[in-house]
């Protein structure tokens, strides 16, 4: 048996980390990690441990998905065999080179050919033990010859600037001995080739570890004599019969990779403008958000990028309170108001989701962390009663922990975010208004949704809302569903409480609660909770925990003879201010107010040699921080910016390098208190999400469009493709058209009057359009002028010497299939035809 931990990594950098599932050769882990992917990978990759009982990691195997294969297996259960971990076959990161041929007259008359290699510069490559010493060694091997020669070694650094040229000579004059005799003939220089070793320099005895290697045939110089490009770096072969990959067992994965590749703001003013408009068209089921919902298969599908786009731009209570309204309307039966899964719920629900997860995670995560740690018995259920348990013991050991949450639920009205009772507010009037005789209809509104879809969900599965870090103990599961069921009913405030049960134990035991003093609490809460623009989040007395660990901080200088080292600390961070102690439940060693924070930036990896870095911009001086991973690294950094993007001296530019000895690395000024050199990157709208990028949204909603664009036409009454002797060219706006030209007009009609029209100019160099099809066709134009675009301009990894050193060269190196993959799948997906 052992005891077993999974590793996700992008390329070789860790980034999440499981449980250990104890003595154990099937462990079940059901843990789920999501992040947004800060910077370019070529493999994620899982690796299985073994832990021993001496504390010791054994690697067992390892599962690596290639970037342009993750699409294969996208969102769908797959058992992946184990590979065999070699040290030879771990590498990432990339080399830029340049070749050069060039003929040399000797003295005699002879001409010879001699070789130029310049090796520029290496971009991420792994971490070995904590650093990274690298240096390279270049090779000209052949059958019967190989010369090799080596660069530096650059200090702490995975991102070396070599810019070193060696010299080979490839033909020699006839003179040479036999052995080492080469021909002029253009066939022997085929057989040479170049080899490039990435090593790192180690101090241990056991010598300096290979990072990776790549090679390249002479033959490339035939066409050309001068030859410049990117490369992936590739493992050794070293020619080592790999055991049967069934050896290792397997391991089942769901992973859902999705990117987006976003145009620049002002290609989506048409789309965006038109969306946000939503909720003051009437009726609201003829706006461009609404239609969205009707056309998508899943209503999740569309809530998501709609709610994060309204949130963006500060909209989401206006357009949610115009389609609960028109929800309301249609509802015949005061008690179905809000239970089904329309458009409104699931926008509310990704609402809460959003905007109310400090909120969630402060009101039941100390009481859910306790319920896990302290395993009492809470089986209720005569039949589940194991030997030894004691009913009236577990009711009350239940009753406690219902008795905890519902207290906690019931008083943390003052802490609900702005938003959400905004939201409240505007159900409740709706409500109220629409079943006039029915007095409890304002509460069970709002209740159907803070009770039915917010609090009862995250008790019942706590890891789904980060209450908890893995999935819960069987007890532990069966306890918290025995609460959510106690709490949900708690919250419904539905007269005939006990036959909402199922089962008789449960009526039972509610008779526990049957009393007016919590149907009273519950109405206090829900009052409290949907009256608007009641008070400010900074009234607040008890801080909310947003987000702790334990970071790396370089000491400030603050003692005048203190050394400013490295030191691991517990940093903790609320809405109140950012500190750091020794350990968790210490003191604070130091605060910093938010109101402090003027800024939150990445820091260069050159200034300290360090990975993951980033600085919190004070008043005085900046607190240099390291994140253990460039995941967690971004985590923070948006979580401060968030916190501290509304305060009144924010900077505007700021300095990405550290101030040392005597000078700023980034812009040399010698005084610290020199102005930065750097637009600060912040800029974030003070709203509650702290990831959104309003752009990125309006893709995935065009996205949507585009997907759906048959139903959208199938749906709505329509003139498919009329001919006009005079068609429209129009531009975003009411009708009528502003002017008239040959060419095809389409166009759309709902109740509500048109839905869009579109018109592709001479020559197809201009969409304009109406309604929504007019900019969502706009869009597939640009996607595939865009994509016709890279493919006319790029070839994958060389670097162009006419441009300036162009990014997807660097993004897409030779020796790898993603870019290829992508620009394949692009011209493979239909588009709509205009």
């Amino acid at each position: 048996m052992r005891d077993c931990y999974c590793t996700v990594n992008l390329d070789q950098e860790e980034v999440f980390r499981t449980k250990i599932v104890e003595k154990s050769l099937c462990p079940f882990y059901g843990e789920d990690f999501y992040c947004e992917i800060p910077r370019s990978f070529r493999h994620l990759s899982f690796y299985i441990f073994d832990r021993d009982v001496f504390r010791r990691d054994s690697i067992i195997g390892k599962v690596a998905i290639q970037k342009e294969d993750l699409q294969k297996y996208h969102n769908r259960d797959t058992w992946f065999q184990l590979q065999h971990v070699d040290a030879d076959s771990e590498v990432q990161g990339k080399v830029h080179l340049e070749m050069r041929l060039s003929e040399v007259i000797t003295d005699t008359g002879v001409v010879c050919h001699k070789l130029a290699t310049r090796i520029f510069e290496c971009q991420g490559l792994p971490i070995v033990n904590g650093q990274c010493d690298p240096y390279a060694t270049v090779t000209l091997a052949g059958p019967y010859r190989s010369e090799a020669k080596k660069t530096k070694v650059k200090k702490k650094t995975n991102n070396p600037q070599f810019d070193e040229v060696f010299y080979f000579e490839v033909t020699r004059p006839c003179s040479y001995s036999k052995k080492s005799h080469f021909d002029f003939e253009e066939e022997d220089v085929d057989k040479l080739e170049i080899r490039v070793d990435l090593w790192n320099a180690s101090n241990l005895k056991f010598g300096d570890e290979f990072l990776g290697e790549l090679r390249i045939p002479l033959k490339v110089l035939r066409q050309s004599s001068s030859y410049e490009a990117w490369y992936f770096l590739q493992p050794r072969d070293n020619g080592s019969k790999s055991l049967k990959p069934g050896d290792l067992g397997s391991l089942r994965l769901n992973v859902v990779y999705t990117e987006d590749h976003v145009f620049s703001s002002d290609y989506y003013s048409p789309l965006r403008d038109l969306l946000l408009k939503s909720s003051d068209v009437e009726p609201v089921s003829a706006s461009a958000a609404h239609i969205l919902g009707e056309v998508c298969r899943e209503k999740q599908e569309a809530a998501i990028p709609l709610v994060r786009l309204f949130l963006h731009y500060g909209k989401i209570v206006p357009f949610i309170s115009a389609i609960a309204n028109a929800e309301v309307e249609r509802t015949q039966d005061p008690n179905t108001i809000f239970r089904g899964n329309s458009l409104t719920s699931k926008c509310i629900d990704e609402t809460m989701k959003l905007a109310g997860m400090h909120y969630l995670h402060d009101t039941l995560k100390p009481i859910i962390e306790e319920i896990c740690q302290s395993h009492k018995s809470c089986e209720i259920d005569p039949v589940k009663l194991k030997d030894g348990e004691n009913l009236e013991n577990n009711m009350e050991n239940l009753r406690q922990y219902v008795d905890r949450i519902f207290t906690g639920i019931s008083k943390s009205g003052v802490s609900c975010p702005t938003v959400m009772c905004d939201i409240f507010f505007s159900l409740r009037e709706s409500a109220a208004k629409r079943f006039q005789d029915d007095l409890d209809v304002r509460y069970t509104a709002v209740s159907s949704f803070i009770f039915l879809r917010f609090f009862a969900p995250a008790i019942l599965s706590p890891n789904l809302f980060q209450l908890t870090p893995h999935h819960t103990d069987p007890q532990t599961s069966r306890t918290l569903t025995l609460i959510s069921k106690t709490i949900q009913t708690l919250g419904s405030l539905s007269k005939s409480k006990s036959a909402n049960f199922k089962e008789s134990y449960m009526a039972t035991f509610y008779e526990f609660f049957n009393e007016q003093k919590y149907a009273d609490a519950v109405k206090n809460f829900l009052d409290l909770i949907s009256s608007s623009g009641r008070r400010d989040h900074k009234s607040i007395e008890q801080p909310i925990l947003l987000k702790e660990g334990f970071m790396i901080k370089r000491a400030q200088g603050r003692k005048r003879f203190g050394m400013k080292n490295f030191k691991k600390r517990w940093f903790r961070l609320t809405n109140h201010e950012f500190t750091y102690q020794k350990s968790k439940g210490d003191q604070p060693l130091y605060s910093i107010p938010l109101e402090n924070i003027l800024a939150v930036e990445k820091l260069e990896e050159e200034s300290f040699k360090m990975k993951n870095m980033f600085q919190v911009i004070q008043p005085e001086r900046a607190l240099y921080i390291q994140a253990n991973n460039c995941v967690e690294a971004k985590d923070w950094i948006d979580i401060l910016t968030k916190v501290s993007q509304c305060n009144k001296k924010r900077l505007t530019v700021y300095h990405p390098s550290a101030y040392l000895n005597g000078h700023w690395l980034c812009c040399k000024a010698s005084s610290d208190s020199a102005p930065g050199c750097t637009p600060c990157t912040g800029g974030l709208p003070a709203n509650i999400q702290l990831d959104i990028d309003g752009d990125r949204e309006t893709e995935r909603i065009y996205s949507l469009f585009n997907l759906y664009m048959n139903k959208m036409e199938k749906m709505q009454g329509k003139s498919p493709g009329q001919q006009c002797p005079a068609a429209v060219l129009v531009t975003p706006g009411p009708w009528p058209p502003a002017r008239a030209t040959k060419g095809t007009l389409r166009w759309w009609k709902t109740p509500a009057g048109p839905l869009g029209g579109v018109f592709l100019s001479g020559g197809g160099h201009r969409v304009h359009g109406t309604g929504i099809l007019g900019p969502a066709l706009a869009y597939s134009w640009h996607h595939q002028s865009s994509t016709a675009n890279i493919l006319a301009h790029l070839r994958v990894g060389i670097v162009p010497h006419a441009l300036p050193l162009s990014p997807h060269c660097r993004e897409h190196p030779i020796g790898d299939k993603s870019f290829q993959s992508y620009i394949r799948q692009q011209s493979e997906i239909s588009t709509h035809s205009i």
